[in-house]
């Protein structure tokens, strides 16, 4: 694989080949079995599944499975594993994240004790006996994290537990990637998820997509692009990678019209900017919307507050300053805001290519400031779109696993436990990093996920795990942060039912809006010791906490979960009948097909969004001397075309010519400026380590940019965080690549 043989269509007859491979293989007709089940997908959250048949959206459109399914499917349905019996600790640290998860399906409970060099297994038992020590410690030393593949039944109970201890420190994978989404949004609208449905989406006659390479981590996405580009709708892309998969796409769903057509037309303009500065690109969008009289005035006044201010910093912003920093000239932004100003209905999609930088929710003020300028906002087929990742993240928000939890939950919550909650502002993920750091956290639940791997700054991310005294992982299969997110005393993982195997129904709410049911399913698991997220949760809470005034014994059965559910929770109200009826519903107060919003005064409030100053560090800022030659480039974290956050499935990455995971994508003028060629192998270095015999590949992103694979790349940088939201800025890393010499020698490094 080289990039010289990169495809010039995404999606095709490799999505094919894999579903045919993993379909009619030995655990094939596990897969389908689990295919057919009624629960959603366990992979992205463009939802698909639960009851209205596995492979039928909330539209009741078929044939909606990808192979990003396939994937997860077929990584639950591995054997189980013993690797305790089999390796050393230090042999498991020498894993990468793809060896890691195919080490197969955890099956019993571990524990990893101090001064030990293999895990062992522990009963349950003792497990309830170290966790009622732990979590009976002060509050404030008690910390969660958890990820977005369990349900809103587990959620709901971890930050019911967390706030019954009196601790707010509810970290969560959002805080690493849709946090700005959730914060600017919610100012702005008064929700802080997509107004939009997939009813809605289908009336849209423009799409801007900014920061998403939808091809690979949402695929069913492009369905919905392909159909509007059918129906004459155009398409911007805003991204500095050029995806193929975002210039055409084949979709298997549709064989003829797209498949055996060669591919599907996506992008209409396709814009590839500086990283990072993405306020300047669209106050440039909203400076040539007002000079080609393409705003409409009357909507702003009508359901807007400070939209003045916003023309007004336009037009006073001179282009010079602009395409200077965005890199995307006068005429390409004029053409961008014609499109958008003469479209009936826009939707602004975007992933974390936008949300992942220092300036994060400056991004979304600016995006949605450039819709409400257009009256883009509050009627169908138009608004914002944050597309989320995991399957349940934005169920987990919604269950108040956060640290900004809405007053309607606290004052319902408040009336369950019949006493005032804990003011102590929580910790978010990077704050619990710190203070794990300083020493200040005894115990730490993670539900699933990859808390260690997910972190910037790996090696200080297992310094400040290291320093907690109990950690409980609670998974479905090992991960990098097993083996290197050691605690100081014990690290135990917990093994649990995966969604399709859970001994009772538990629900799940998609990126834009729809909650899902799932069946009761079984595992292949044979003699399997697992238990189920919510039983382990409300053991843990019965233990340390009693039957009063909740009675945690009861909540083993979800059906009372859900019934408070629907009580606490704005929006979740049919969830008290979902059991008898079945009946799967959008949450109600977030889809705008009207100009009212959720906020006090109904009008949305915009905001001024200065732009970015994105000077570049000298490549002596790294510890380096001047006379060495090489080239300092602004690094955006990504994954392949085989991974799910940070699970990696396969090697390397097809669609981008990277034959295995220690490459780095370059732009031809800069590996021909710093007198490299293809293939060559570099060192890159960061603001905290560096990686050598890193390959340069070349492919089409913009020049001054390059770009690496997550998370073996977060081992090199600290990212600077966003003061608003707390998420680091991943999608521009500062770095300076240059070839390996014996006498260079590095002041950050040993």
């Amino acid at each position: 694989m080289s990039a010289d043989k990169t495809p010039d269509v995404g999606g095709g007859m490799p999505v094919i080949k894999y579903w045919a491979e993993k379909t009619i293989s030995a655990d094939g007709l596990q897969i389908w079995q689990k295919l057919l089940h009624k629960s959603a997908c366990l992979s992205c959250a463009w939802g698909t599944g639960g009851q209205k048949g596995s492979f039928v959206n909330e539209d009741g459109e078929v044939l909606q499975r990808c192979a990003k399914s396939i994937e997860a499917i077929a990584s639950e349905l591995q054997a189980a594993t013993y690797f305790e019996q089999q390796y050393t600790l230090a042999q498991l640290q020498e894993l990468n994240s793809q060896s890691a998860n195919n080490l197969g399906r955890l099956s019993h409970p571990l524990i990893l004790r101090s001064g030990s060099s293999r895990y062992e297994r522990i009963s349950w038992d003792e497990v309830y006996q170290i966790a009622e020590t732990a979590f009976r410690k002060s509050p404030q030393r008690i910390a969660s994290y958890s990820s977005g593949r369990s349900s809103n039944e587990a959620a709901f109970l971890l930050q019911l537990m967390m706030r019954s201890l009196d601790s707010n420190n509810l970290a969560d994978c959002s805080d690493l990637c849709h946090a700005a989404s959730t914060v600017g949004l919610k100012q702005m609208f008064g929700s802080g998820t997509s107004m939009v449905s997939l009813e809605s989406l289908k009336q849209a006659d423009c799409i801007v997509l900014i920061g998403s390479n939808a091809p690979a981590n949402h695929p069913r996405l492009m369905n919905e692009l392909i159909k509007l580009r059918e129906r004459g709708g155009k398409v911007i892309v805003v991204n500095p990678i050029i995806e193929v998969g975002l210039v055409k796409f084949a979709s298997p769903a549709y064989p003829i019209k797209s498949m055996l057509a060669g591919g599907s037309e996506i992008s209409s303009l396709y814009l590839q900017p500086i990283p990072g500065s993405d306020v300047a690109l669209f106050v440039g969008i909203q400076k040539s919307l007002i000079a080609q009289n393409l705003i409409k005035p009357d909507f702003l006044k009508a359901y807007t507050e400070d939209w003045e201010n916003i023309i007004k910093y336009a037009k006073s912003t001179p282009w010079e300053t602009i395409t200077a920093t965005c890199g995307i000239s006068q005429s390409e932004i004029n053409a961008a805001a014609q499109i958008i100003g003469t479209s009936t209905s826009v939707i602004f999609a975007w992933a974390m290519g936008v949300t992942q930088q220092e300036n994060g929710v400056d991004n979304i003020y600016s995006i949605a400031n450039t819709a409400l300028l257009t009256g883009n906002a509050g009627k169908p087929g138009a608004g914002t779109m944050p597309i989320r990742g995991h399957s349940n993240v934005q169920g987990f928000g919604s269950m108040g696993v956060t640290i900004h939890l809405k007053k309607e939950i606290q004052q319902a919550l408040e009336k369950l436990l019949q006493r005032q909650l804990s003011r102590v502002p929580g910790y978010d993920t990077r704050a619990l990093i710190t203070a794990a750091e300083q020493g200040e956290v005894d115990t730490l639940i993670c539900l699933g996920g990859n808390l260690y791997a997910a972190n910037p700054n790996l090696n200080q991310a297992k310094q400040a795990l290291g320093k907690i005294e109990t950690i409980f992982y609670v998974a479905t299969k090992p991960n990098l942060g097993h083996f290197h997110g050691l605690a100081k005393q014990n690290t135990i993982i917990l093994p649990v039912f995966t969604r399709f195997e859970n001994p009772h129904k538990t629900t799940i709410e998609s990126g834009n809006n729809f909650v899902r049911l799932n069946d009761v399913g079984t595992t292949h698991l044979k003699d399997a010791d697992l238990i189920s997220e919510i039983e382990l949760i409300v053991e843990i809470a019965h233990r340390v906490l009693g039957d009063n005034p909740v009675n945690w014994r009861k909540l083993q059965d979800p059906k009372y979960v859900r019934e408070l559910i629907a009580r606490t929770i704005p929006g979740y109200e049919k969830m008290a009948n979902i059991d008898n009826t079945g009946e799967e519903f959008t949450i109600s107060g977030r889809i705008f097909n009207e100009p009212k919003f959720a906020t006090a005064t109904g009008k949305a409030k915009m905001f001024v969004t200065d732009l970015p100053n994105l000077n570049l560090p000298s490549q002596t800022d790294f510890g380096l001397r001047e006379s060495i030659p090489g080239i300092v480039l602004i690094l955006v974290t990504g994954r392949s075309y085989s991974q799910h956050n940070t699970v990696v499935y396969k090697d390397g990455d097809y669609y981008r010519g990277m034959p295995h995971r220690n490459c780095i994508l370059m732009n031809h003028h800069d590996i021909e400026k710093a007198g490299f060629s293809q293939y060559q192998r570099v060192t890159v270095q960061g603001d905290a380590g560096k990686l050598e015999n890193v390959e340069i590949i070349c492919g089409e992103i913009r020049q001054g940019a390059a770009m690496m694979f997550y998370p073996e790349v977060n081992v090199i940088f600290q990212a600077k965080i966003d003061p608003h939201s707390g998420t680091p800025a991943y999608k521009r890393v500062p770095v300076f690549v240059y070839q390996e010499l014996n006498e260079i020698r590095c002041n950050f490094c040993p």
